[in-house]
């Protein structure tokens, strides 16, 4: 085989390997969707809704959770609208990145040798896009839902999308993160996630409307 044969089939391993999601090596990351930013972030409301609907969906998935807090001496905690009493890291940082000791213990301690993250929350070119690009220096597997980050200057969304996907990030929407994360209408918690999915419908479909319509 030649050196160029070899390294296509190498680079398509690779490109297989991140379009799966196995939910015993998956977290869900939730970056800094704080008290502070209500008012200030674009859409802001439709990003809750979609980390809303992610915990609930990680309750019934049984996914770890990880949560992170910028700053919150100044910046608040966690919105109230999200429930995070059942995440396994909640964790405050001045890094701009998530990718701090206490999540990297975690993952390196649960996730097993190909880990993936479900990336949402904000500011997209910001906090999420350097946890992305650090998680993904570290081998990685990162999704980050369209419907579930923003930033305060609507314009800096798409660029942050685009950059993402450039450096290897997959970006998914929420829904169809739920649904790969099953795999099978056999799976034992399938009519309640369709059931979750059917309740946040309204909300989803704002989402879509509002943050990625614009963006991609």
């Amino acid at each position: 085989m030649s050196a160029t044969a070899f390294m296509n089939r190498t680079a398509g391993r690779a490109v297989r390997s991140n379009l799966q999601i196995n939910p015993a090596s998956t977290a869900f990351l939730v970056c800094d969707i704080q008290e502070r930013f209500r008012g200030l972030i674009w859409n802001y409301p439709h990003v809750i809704n979609t980390a809303s609907k992610m915990l609930d969906a990680a309750k019934l998935l049984n996914v770890p959770v990880l949560v992170t807090e910028q700053h919150p001496m100044a910046l608040g905690h966690t919105v109230q609208e999200l429930d995070i009493k059942h995440a396994r890291v909640i964790t405050a940082k001045t890094k701009f990145s998530m990718f701090v000791p206490e999540v990297q213990e975690f993952m390196k301690k649960n996730l097993g040798e190909s880990p993936s993250a479900v990336l949402f929350g904000i500011e997209s070119h910001v906090c999420v896009m350097q946890t992305a690009l650090e998680l993904l220096d570290h081998d990685v597997n990162v999704i980050v839902l369209a419907d579930g980050v923003s930033s305060m200057n609507p314009g800096e969304v798409k660029i942050a999308i685009n950059r993402l996907r450039a450096a290897g990030a997959t970006v998914a929407s929420s829904e169809s993160v739920l649904f790969q994360l099953m795999g099978d209408a056999s799976h034992e918690r399938f009519k309640e996630v369709s059931k979750l999915v059917k309740e946040y419908k309204d909300k989803t479909t704002g989402a879509l409307d509002a943050l990625v319509s614009a963006n991609l």
